[in-house]
Order: structure tokens, then C-alpha cells, then sequence
């Protein structure tokens, strides 16, 4: 996972359920240890432990929100196809 800075990050999670959860942030460590710690979003705190299975890196916020809303208005499938061509074991 890399560092934050000025750069944001739109992220999937794979949560205990098999479930995927998509956000943005422009810290993904501190972001990911605060789903695992149950203080991330409401949805993963029901199904934690969470792992990260995906990320993209983004030059802004703007371009973050964007992708997070295309990736979010994909079908599981579709989904699973962009994260197997970085993550195979997903």
C-alpha cells in the first residue's frame, strides 16, 4: 500500500463476506486500518476483517470520485475482471 501525499486513491475491499466495498481517500494505509479497526464505513464495520484487493492511483479528488463512481456502477463481474488483472487470487 502506498503512501499518501497529494495523491488520492479509489480502493476496493474485500470484506469477511466476500463482498466488495469501493472508496476513496488520499491516505489508503490510514484508511484501511481504520476499516479493519471498525471505524471506516458503516458497511464494512458489519463485515470486517476487510483486505484491499484493488487500487488505483488518481492525481485528485475529482478524478478519484469519478472512477469510484464508474467502478461502483459495475456489475460484480466487472469488478472482479479489473481487480484479477493486478490481483489473481481474488
Amino acid at each position: 500500500i502506498e503512501a499518501g501525499g497529494n495523491a488520492w486513491y479509489v480502493y476496493v475491499l474485500e470484506c469477511s463476506d466476500k463482498s466488495l466495498y469501493t472508496g476513496v481517500t488520499n491516505s489508503l494505509g490510514k484508511r484501511f486500518y481504520a476499516h479493519n479497526s471498525g471505524k471506516g464505513a458503516k458497511y464494512t464495520r458489519a463485515r470486517l476483517p476487510v483486505r484491499v484487493v484493488y487500487y488505483e492511483k488518481k492525481r485528485d479528488r475529482n478524478s478519484a470520485m469519478r472512477r469510484e463512481a464508474q467502478i461502483k456502477g459495475m456489475t460484480r463481474a466487472e469488478k472482479l475482471d479489473i481487480i484479477r488483472k493486478i490481483n489473481p487470487e481474488v
